[in-house]
C-alpha cells in the first residue's frame, strides 16, 4: 500500500512515530477487527490458543485510552472499532499509519462482528459479498470539502470463497457469501420498530425487507460499507464475517436464549481463527 501522510500521531491509538513501531508491529499479517473491547481480547486469546502461544500475555497496547483496545498475539492485531460507521472510519484511519509506519506488508484485514439476517436461519454466518447502503447500491457516501464522494464497496472475493470453503471444516453451522446491508443507524435505518420513534407502518416495514432480500442482501449492520471501501482505496486485502442473531422478517427482538446467542456470537472467531491458522499452516 502507498500513502503520504502529513502528521504522524495516531490519536486515537495513543501512539505515534515515537513509538518503534517496526518492532512491536512489523510481523503482523492479519488484522482481525470487532465492536467491543471484550470481544477483541476474547479473539486475541482465542487465536493465542489457535496458533499454540497459550502463553502469551494478551493486553490492551491501547490502555491509555479509552477509544479503541488493540492486542497483538504474534502475526495477529486485534482492535476493536466502536459503533457504527464515524467510530470504524476514525480506527481504520489510525490503524492504516499504524501498518504503514511497522513497515507490514501482505496484510488480511477481517471484521468479525454481530447482524440481523433477512430471510436467513439465526446463527448463519455471512461473509460479505458487497456492501450496499440503504437503497441497495454498493456504495459508501461521504461527504469531503462540502461536495459528495462515492466510493465503491466490493470486498475481495478470492478471500470470501477461500473463507467459505474453510466453513467446510465447521458443519455445526451454516456459513454463505451474500450482501449485507450498512446503515448509519441500529433503529429506523434499519427499518426497526422497537426505537422511542418509528415513522413508517408494519406494512412499510415488510414491504422494506422484502425489497432487500430481492435485492440479494441478507443481513444488515452498521460497518461493512467503509470498511470495505477504505481497504479498496488502500489495496488490501479484506472481508467482512458476521453471524446473524436473528431473522428480521419474523421480528425486532432477539428471542433465544443467552446461552445460545453466545454460542452464535463464537461462530465467527471460529471461522476466522481456523482460517488463519491454516493460512500460517499451524
Amino acid at each position: 500500500m502507498i500513502f503520504t501522510f502529513k502528521y504522524h500521531f495516531k490519536y486515537h491509538f495513543n501512539l505515534s512515530t515515537a513509538h518503534d513501531l517496526p518492532k512491536t508491529f512489523g510481523d503482523v499479517k492479519f488484522v482481525c477487527v470487532g465492536g467491543t473491547p471484550r470481544r477483541m481480547k476474547s479473539f486475541s486469546e482465542y487465536i493465542a490458543g489457535e496458533l499454540g502461544l497459550a502463553d502469551a500475555s494478551v493486553f490492551n497496547i491501547c490502555g491509555e485510552t479509552d477509544r479503541y483496545a488493540m492486542y497483538k498475539t504474534g502475526p495477529v492485531l486485534s482492535v476493536s472499532h466502536g459503533i457504527g460507521i464515524p467510530s470504524i472510519s476514525v480506527m481504520l484511519h489510525e490503524l492504516f499509519k499504524l501498518l504503514y509506519y511497522a513497515q507490514c506488508t501482505d496484510v488480511t484485514l477481517i471484521r468479525l462482528g454481530t447482524s440481523g439476517g433477512i430471510g436467513l436461519e439465526p446463527g448463519t454466518v455471512v461473509v460479505t459479498k458487497q456492501a450496499v447502503d440503504g437503497r441497495f447500491q454498493p456504495r459508501f457516501k461521504q461527504t469531503v470539502l462540502g461536495k459528495s464522494v462515492v466510493w465503491p464497496t466490493e470486498l475481495d472475493s478470492e478471500l470470501a470463497e477461500e473463507l467459505l470453503k474453510c466453513s467446510k471444516e465447521l458443519p455445526e453451522f451454516n456459513t454463505i457469501i451474500a450482501n449485507a446491508m450498512c446503515t448509519m443507524d441500529f433503529y429506523e435505518g434499519q427499518a426497526r420498530m422497537d426505537g422511542s420513534f418509528c415513522s413508517f407502518t408494519e406494512e412499510e416495514k415488510k414491504k422494506y425487507l422484502d425489497e432487500a432480500h430481492t435485492a440479494g442482501v441478507r443481513n444488515i449492520e452498521m460497518e461493512s460499507s467503509v470498511f470495505a471501501a477504505v481497504c479498496k482505496r488502500g489495496n488490501i486485502r479484506a472481508a467482512v464475517v458476521c453471524v446473524t442473531l436473528l431473522d428480521r422478517l419474523k421480528g425486532d427482538q432477539i428471542t433465544c436464549s443467552l446461552d445460545v446467542l453466545h454460542n452464535y456470537e463464537k461462530r465467527p472467531k471460529s471461522l476466522v481463527g481456523r482460517y488463519i491458522k491454516k493460512h500460517l499452516s499451524v
